[in-house]
């Protein structure tokens, strides 16, 4: 009688694997409000502020970037799918953003965003953009650069891309300069409930 090797290796190795138990790797999910001057990683060369000073977690990495002059939420995870679900444009996660801008734009003005304008890396999707009242929130330190002469006005700003310094982009791009970009969600996720410079894990 002749015995099919392959068949006979895969038994062996099926009766060698009964009995033990699977690695179930916790997933885990860390939100970290971040501060101004923060970089989005955990070392760096020029002795500038990083994750590191904040989040003792070891195998995590951040889902997306947050530019270091920016603030607010940044998700942290060991789940490369996730991992990539919510930094890939393709999948298109919804990020709020609080931006105050200079000076005081019209609703004609912001009509130009929710049908998206052109940047010199292409057109924009449409965002979803309101005015809303001044966040109760930090003081950031250093303090922004006001001009006594000139209004600032609070924007909450919606986009699913991930351009290079988009928000920013889009408000100079209608004519009122971003002062302060606060990311408050990714998704579900939101900064409630996180002071700044502080994180809040979640194991699943």
């Amino acid at each position: 009688m002749r015995v099919n090797k392959n068949k006979d290796k895969t038994r062996r190795k099926t009766d060698l694997n009964q009995g033990r138990q699977p690695v179930i790797k916790t997933r885990k999910i860390v939100l970290f409000n971040k501060p101004f001057d923060v970089l989005c990683q955990f070392t760096d060369d020029q002795n500038r502020r990083t994750l590191q000073d904040f989040i003792p977690i070891k195998e995590v990495y951040a889902a997306g970037r947050l530019d270091r002059d920016s603030e607010g939420l940044l998700l942290l995870t060991n789940d490369g799918k996730l991992q990539n679900k919510l930094a890939s444009p393709k999948h298109k996660t919804d990020k709020t953003y609080w931006v105050q801008v200079e000076g005081s734009p019209l609703d004609s003005d912001l009509i130009k965003l929710r049908k998206g304008v052109q940047l010199n890396d292409g057109p924009t999707l449409p965002a979803k953009v309101s005015i809303i009242t001044e966040p109760n929130i930090w003081q950031r330190i250093p303090a922004i650069r006001e001009r006594a002469s000139i209004p600032t006005t609070w924007l909450s700003i919606t986009i699913n891309e991930g351009r290079n310094r988009q928000i920013r982009r889009m408000t100079a791009n209608i004519g009122f300069p971003t002062l302060r970009l606060i990311r408050y969600s990714i998704g579900n996720w939101t900064l409630d409930d996180i002071v700044s410079g502080q994180y809040k894990q979640i194991d699943l």
